[in-house]
């Protein structure tokens, strides 16, 4: 039987106990209705997972004893960093989880001149920990024990200014291009953008031809931007990674 994964933001030691996160707590028990004694699994984000025996419940505080610790090899060779113009709606939830899933390292939530999305600081340090927090639970879900890094959102040119140059290929999604079919060589890093539902503005183009981004097309038909980065990421993959 597959246990529960938890993520636990804390350090862990085996012999130790830890107070497992309210919404895990109250999940374990009002929903998997688990009890004391059982059997659940722990990481932190460290690239292992620690075995957990449930020790008190009382509403949602859960406490869990430590066990032994079990390195987890999902992590791909590739480092693969999304550079994801926000959509509307949640479908941002969905690109972060679904890419987690699929093994992103970075994810780089940006705004362009199309997009639709425009936050102030605070809702963007507010987006920021909430994305975190998806990703969390797709590593709970996937078996990943290491987190992708979500990073605030940030106005793409800015972004694309502050690149320093690169020996690992950029790629910006250009629908209107001819599919891309580059040498398959041995990559370590890669980093690819995609635009919003309007796609990018010609100036933002010149930013990502200047930051040394290539551009790709991934066929003939145009694709949302929430399909686009599943497919960019399972093309990644197969090409250089570990599909």
């Amino acid at each position: 039987m597959r246990l529960t994964r938890v993520f636990v933001d804390a350090p862990l030691e085996s012999g130790g106990t830890v107070d497992l996160p309210d919404d895990a707590g109250a999940h374990l028990a009002k929903v998997l209705r688990a009890r004391s004694g059982d059997e659940i699994m722990l990481f932190n984000g460290d690239g292992r997972d620690f075995t957990g025996i449930i020790g008190s419940v009382r509403g949602k505080h859960v406490t869990a004893e430590i066990g032994a610790a079990h390195p987890v090899e999902t992590e791909s060779r590739l480092s693969i960093t999304l550079v994801q113009c926000m959509p509307r709606g949640e479908k941002m939830d969905w690109v972060v989880q679904k890419t987690t899933e699929l093994g992103v390292a970075r994810i780089v939530p940006v705004i362009s001149q199309r997009s639709v999305v425009r936050l102030d600081h605070g809702q963007a340090q507010s987006k920021q920990s909430h994305w975190q927090a998806v990703a969390v639970s797709a590593c709970e879900q996937c078996g990943r024990a290491r987190l992708p890094m979500i990073e605030s959102p940030v106005q793409l040119l800015n972004y694309l200014g502050g690149l320093a140059p690169s020996a690992h290929p950029r790629w910006v999604l250009e629908p209107q291009i001819a599919a891309t079919a580059p040498q398959r060589l041995p990559l370590t890093e890669a980093e690819i953008a995609i635009g919003p539902e309007g796609g990018f503005a010609p100036e933002e183009l010149e930013g990502f031809k200047l930051a040394g981004f290539l551009p790709l097309g991934l066929g003939p038909r145009v694709l949302r931007t929430e399909t686009a980065a599943i497919a960019a990421l399972v093309w990644l993959q197969s090409l250089f990674g570990d599909m």
